[in-house]
């Protein structure tokens, strides 16, 4: 299964690691030294085509980790999470 998380991006089920909300998340001082090294090393690919909500962490065959910045709320990409979870 796939998780449509903006724009025209859709990543497989399985590799999402986690989903965060940028406001919530963006305070605490790991989480911005995170985002700054993934950029650093080339891994965000910013998909919000506007201002970003949230930012969805995914396994890569290439690189330990990719990082995606949605323009969805974390709720909504939760959500869709589980209704995959669900059909299965």
């Amino acid at each position: 299964m796939y998780l449509h998380i903006g724009q025209n991006e859709i990543v497989p089920e399985k590799r999402v690691v986690g989903i965060f909300d940028l406001d919530k998340c963006s305070y605490e001082k790991r989480t911005r030294e995170y985002l700054s090294k993934a950029e650093t090393e080339g891994v965000v690919l910013d998909v919000s085509g506007d201002l970003p909500k949230s930012f969805v962490v995914c396994d890569h065959p290439y690189h330990p980790q990719i990082v995606y910045l949605s323009q969805l709320s974390s709720a909504t990409l939760q959500k869709r999470m589980e209704s995959l979870t669900l059909e299965l």
